[in-house]
């Protein structure tokens, strides 16, 4: 079982717009059959969570929280949209949320269908 997170360029819709916002960039980036490269600020992203955490490619000792990797090969265009191991997503989610944020990006959270961090998370 994985834990789902997704983040993007862009200005952060407004909660209730979250999801449709996400279905859109899903599909026309992840779901394409075009491939587009990362842009530089979700290359910078991967880089800051890899900084962090091992990639699963890497992992000699079970610590990495992703749940497949390499972690950039999730990333098109804009949108990153990543799994992580459910026993760890808690630490884990709250801490990509922030990451993104003091980013610019945007952090979806589609178990909680709604932006990330929220104004309860530190």
């Amino acid at each position: 079982m994985s834990y789902d997170l997704a983040v993007w360029e862009g200005s952060r819709p407004p909660d209730a717009e979250g999801g449709e916002a996400f279905e859109r960039l899903y599909r026309d980036y992840m779901e394409s059959d075009v491939e587009v490269p990362p842009t530089q600020a979700i290359r910078d992203y991967v880089m800051a969570l890899l900084a962090r955490w091992v990639d699963l490619t890497e992992d000699e000792d079970d610590s990495s929280p992703w749940s497949d990797g390499p972690l950039i090969n999730n990333a098109s265009g804009p949108i990153i949209y990543f799994a992580m191991r459910f026993s760890m997503a808690d630490e884990v989610s709250a801490a990509a949320a922030r990451m993104a944020a003091d980013r610019g990006l945007v952090c979806f959270d589609p178990q909680w269908n709604r932006i990330r961090p929220t104004t309860d998370e530190p």
